[in-house]
């Protein structure tokens, strides 16, 4: 009885045991920015020196999706995973984690079972889908609160124009910033829409574009502002040229946070946003600084003179008759 129990204790000790263990993994988690996903499955006992001794299955709710015999070194993927392997001359360091593209994977559990000579064993993964917000919610706040102040800032700039600078010369040119400036409240408007908090998606992309790329819009509404009031000083120069470097930074920021589905320079497109807005509120208060020192604005020379050559010759005429 003694001798039968000794040998198979020896037996065991120098067979290893007789059930595989795995490194488990409970789940695994994908987000919008994966390209493929790996599904781990590591054994910690394998003993084999042989890729001939190997056998690997991987299954998902019940169905076999993949599987690798050794022995024929072939592997045999199913119809809805054509883009999943596995890594062959990894097997024998106990390595049998499952690879396959995005649009391959399916969430739910996946089963992984090794089989080494007489010895087996399996383990379970669960796949999850992870939402990954594009923008922090901090940063979208900001994203859309620059615009929106810089477009308040620059209304504020034309009611100064219409309320201080009243001339002939202002009245068309009123016209055509008023329907700019409503035009870009709308865009920026529709943008601040579409860039609705979550995942990166072409929706998302198209609202930041819309919030980014027509504030160009607010430089030109500036220099128009600036000219029809009182010209263009060293100081009015210098705020349209903060702006100009402003909307390159957004520019900037804006095509590489398109290319990135978790970007990481949205700092850099927030900075550009806030230097826009604060040149509109240095033109602004600039704007109210020239204006209060200026009583009245003349209208121009020849709008004078027209009148009173006209009244002038009207009156000729009556002396002669």
């Amino acid at each position: 009885m003694w001798p039968l129990v000794a040998a198979l204790l020896l037996g065991s000790a120098c067979c290893g045991s007789a059930q595989l263990t795995f490194n488990a993994t409970r789940f695994v988690e994908v987000t919008i920015c994966n390209k493929t996903v790996v599904l781990p499955c590591i054994v910690n006992n394998v003993e084999s020196k042989n890729i001939k001794d190997m056998y690997v299955k991987w299954k998902f709710k019940g169905k076999d999706i993949f599987t690798f015999d050794g022995n024929k070194q072939k592997s045999n993927a199913s119809s809805n995973f054509t883009s999943a392997n596995i890594t062959p001359s990894e097997l024998l360091n106990g390595i049998a984690s499952l690879k396959m593209e995005k649009s391959d994977a399916k969430f739910g559990n996946y089963t992984c079972e090794v089989t080494e000579l007489s010895r087996e064993g399996e383990t379970i993964v669960e796949l999850k889908y992870r939402i990954v917000s594009w923008f922090s919610p901090k940063e979208n706040i900001l994203i859309v609160i620059f615009p929106i102040l810089a477009i308040l800032l620059s209304w504020g700039q034309f009611g100064i124009l219409t309320l201080k600078y009243k001339s002939n010369r202002t009245n068309e040119k009123t016209i055509l910033l008023i329907v700019a400036g409503l035009l870009l409240t709308i865009v920026i408007i529709v943008g601040a829409i579409l860039l609705i908090p979550g995942e990166y998606s072409i929706k998302n992309a198209s609202g930041l574009g819309l919030i980014v790329i027509p504030t160009v819009i607010l430089i030109l509404l500036q220099y128009c502002v600036f000219m029809t009031a009182f010209g263009m000083s060293s100081f009015a120069i210098a705020i349209l040229i903060i702006q100009v470097l402003g909307y390159i930074l957004a520019v900037v920021g804006l095509s590489l946070c398109i290319s990135e589905c978790a970007p990481m320079q949205g700092p850099l497109l927030i900075s550009g946003l806030g230097i826009i807005a604060l040149a509109e509120l240095l033109g602004l208060v600039y704007m109210k600084f020239v204006a209060a020192n200026q009583k009245t604005i003349q209208p121009p020379r020849k709008a004078v003179e027209e009148p009173l050559n006209a009244f002038k010759e009207s009156k000729g005429m009556m002396n002669d008759e």
